[in-house]
């Protein structure tokens, strides 16, 4: 039986995602209720397009020089590429066969460790995590669900010797505070191994407002702006001073 999944987009040249130049697809499907999503679009798990892996291959083929010259690869992202764990190990192991560099782009909401979970991280080179906020009490109004699962899957990562780079997004009155970063900072050195390479600090932007409104649906972060340079210096500063290397 082929397997198929369902990608919401594709990007075929994406510098963001991971190293180098990437070709990134966007999988359908996402159970977190960020208030600040971009891709609102991609929470329906029966929504986007079904594709199969061979022709997934067939369009990334096309671009592997330039991954391969910049050191790049393909990510799978979101949504959440989790919740399509046997599609994205197929995918994951196709590209490996042709020494293509993979990453996961994950925030980390994994309820259940089995083989199928193993299977897709021993085809991953990269796993990139979402941790939105540290304090629960600030996680689950900004997502809808406890942070508990995120930071557990860190350290299953950590334990399974994966290589990390933590996403860590700064919402201004939500994630923009001291105490947050400083959190975030001894979570990393006292308990994930050595294993995180670095974090990215993504400043909130208002890009996806938009699809909100054309569904119908409130923005609840209207109003709020995109973080000052300063605020983000600092917060790096902070993360700094765990030994961490930081970048935004």
């Amino acid at each position: 039986m082929t397997i198929k999944g369902r990608i919401h987009s594709i990007e075929t040249c994406g510098t963001v995602d991971g190293p180098g130049i990437r070709f990134i697809a966007f999988m359908q499907g996402c159970l977190m209720r960020c208030k600040y999503c971009h891709n609102r679009d991609t929470w329906d798990t029966e929504g986007g397009k079904e594709v199969t892996v061979d022709e997934l291959m067939k369009d990334l083929l096309a671009y592997r020089q330039y991954m391969k010259s910049s050191g790049g690869g393909v990510t799978a992202s979101g949504g959440e590429a989790t919740l399509q764990k046997e599609f994205v190990t197929e995918w994951f192991k196709a590209c490996k066969a042709q020494g293509i560099h993979t990453c996961l782009d994950t925030n980390g909401f994994i309820r259940h460790y089995d083989a199928e979970l193993d299977a897709l991280l021993d085809q991953t080179d990269l796993v990139m995590l979402d941790i939105k906020h540290m304090n629960d009490d600030i996680h689950i109004p900004l997502t809808h669900v406890s942070n508990k699962y995120c930071l557990e899957f860190a350290r299953y990562l950590a334990k399974k010797g994966k290589t990390i780079w933590i996403r860590y997004v700064v919402v201004p009155g939500w994630s923009d505070d001291d105490a947050g970063a400083h959190a975030l900072g001894a979570f990393i050195r006292d308990e994930l191994e050595g294993k995180v390479e670095k974090v990215e600090m993504l400043p909130y932007h208002e890009l996806g407002k938009h699809k909100w409104t054309a569904m119908g649906e409130k923005y609840e972060l209207d109003g709020v702006h995109p973080p000052k340079k300063e605020v983000m210096e600092h917060l790096k500063e902070i993360l700094v001073s765990y030994g961490i290397k930081a970048n935004y």
